[in-house]
């Protein structure tokens, strides 16, 4: 059997589930009912020679330091991730936009054997990944073509401390945020959804990086 330099808090990832979940080392954590998916993911990321740590309370897979892939869990299904998914040529068609994440795609499995029989599919799309770091392949992302609701533009300004952190977000988590406040009709719901994710903001956390079971 092959030996890898394993991340003790991948083990740790595995057995007792997201670090950021609330139900962490419980049977209600996400993790819980993928662990053997996970490993495999996990067994494939390893056996491609990337680094294996742990960053936003899961595994993810560098190169040199530049983030590959990563292997986590959702409710319903145990993912692979790759960080510049949307330059892969995905000739299985497998890839999955997450939300209005622009240059990252994931796969979903709920069972390992779906995984077991993409095997050659999935290394195959992990070296690929590789080689696009390794070329320094680049895309210029869309960037915020969405007007700002003038409920958030005022709550920018009221509060400089919340402006700083809006500002400090990546451009694909500030468009979430756009998006998600401007879908609201009403005024007062739009505000409503701005100060419910207010906290959140200001820790620096995406509109989507939070999977905790609701």
């Amino acid at each position: 059997m092959a030996m890898f330099a394993l991340n003790p808090l991948v083990d740790k990832y595995l057995i007792d589930g997201c670090m950021r979940c609330k139900y962490g080392a419980t049977p209600q954590c996400k993790v819980v009912p993928f662990r053997e998916e996970l490993e495999i993911l996990r067994q494939f990321a390893l056996e491609s020679g990337l680094t294996e740590e742990i960053k936003w309370g899961a595994p993810v897979y560098t190169l040199g330091g530049k983030n590959i892939l990563s292997v986590n869990a959702l409710k319903h299904s145990a993912n692979i991730g790759f960080f510049k998914g949307m330059l892969l040529k995905d000739t299985h068609s497998l890839l999955q936009q997450q939300g209005n994440i622009q240059l990252g795609r994931i796969i979903k499995f709920t069972q390992k054997e779906e995984i077991l029989r993409l095997e050659s599919v999935l290394k195959s799309y992990i070296l690929e990944a590789i080689e696009v770091e390794r070329r320094g392949e680049k895309v210029v992302l869309q960037k915020n073509p969405e007007p700002m609701p003038e409920e958030l533009l005022s709550e920018l300004d009221n509060d400089l401390a919340f402006k700083k952190a809006f500002e400090g977000l990546t451009l694909g988590r500030q468009r979430a945020y756009i998006i998600h406040f401007s879908q609201a009709k009403q005024s007062e719901t739009r505000k409503s959804r701005i100060l419910k994710h207010k906290a959140q903001i200001l820790q620096g956390i995406g509109l989507h990086d939070n999977y905790k079971s609701k």
